[in-house]
């Protein structure tokens, strides 16, 4: 049987007590101090990233409002430049509609003097026959079928002329 005598059973209650203390002094306040250390740096890291989510956050939302804005003036430049575009068009266009306009009346006034040219060198030509025939009728004395002949030449050569 198992007897129980006090004086081991003091020293036994020292040498636990001086155990648990050498263990609390050099084992469980380190541990502590590591956890709490670890505690710490985690905690630390939990917030770091908290914080770089929300800079993250904004971030994103200010390259999404920069992108919005870009791509709102690019859609303002593409405007302009379709406006600037139709007006371009339309002022060639004008400027052609006005040249073929000019070159047409100046084509016009060019025919216009041509056939005043044409019907005074026609006029010349008219009167030079008809004196030249007046000449011939009054040079020698024709009778109707003469007549007839030499007023057909006129009116032969008068139809060359034109």
């Amino acid at each position: 049987m198992i007897t129980f005598t006090w004086g081991t059973m003091l020293a036994q209650l020292v040498i636990i007590a001086v155990l648990i203390y050498i263990v609390s002094r050099y084992a469980v306040k380190p541990v502590t101090g590591m956890i709490k250390k670890r505690e710490e740096y985690i905690t630390e890291q939990i917030t770091s990233a908290e914080n770089s989510r929300k800079e993250a956050e904004q971030m994103l939302a200010q390259q999404k409002a920069e992108l919005d804005k870009a791509r709102q003036e690019a859609k303002d430049l593409i405007e302009r430049a379709k406006i600037q575009k139709d007006k371009e068009a339309e002022k060639i266009i004008m400027e052609a509609k006005e040249q073929s306009e000019r070159m047409i009346q100046e084509a016009k006034l060019e025919i216009q003097r041509e056939r005043e040219k044409a019907v005074a060198a026609l006029r010349n030509e008219v009167g030079a026959l008809t004196v030249q025939l007046a000449s011939k009728l009054l040079e020698e004395k024709l009778d109707e079928k003469g007549q007839s002949k030499l007023v057909d030449r006129y009116f032969e050569q008068v139809g060359r002329l034109q």
